[in-house]
């Protein structure tokens, strides 16, 4: 028997004093007791324009002459 990964996603901001608070609809969603794996990914810089102009200037760079036919169906 294959486990299961039951993921349930949120924000939260881990307090100075270490705890994490779940928020009420995330833990709904979850079992009432039991242990649980908990990873933590602290969120990044919402701006993220220069890094997407960036890839999609290089995106475009490597463009083969070949796809520009595709450019005029935009």
């Amino acid at each position: 028997m294959v486990p299961t990964m039951n993921a349930v996603e949120f924000t939260t901001v881990l307090r100075s004093d270490g705890l994490l608070h779940v928020p009420a609809e995330a833990a709904a969603r979850l079992p009432k007791d039991g242990t649980f794996k908990v990873i933590l990914l602290p969120a990044v810089d919402s701006d993220d324009s220069e890094w997407r102009d960036a890839s999609c200037q290089q995106f475009m760079r490597d463009d083969s002459p070949a796809d520009s036919i595709y450019d005029s169906l935009a």
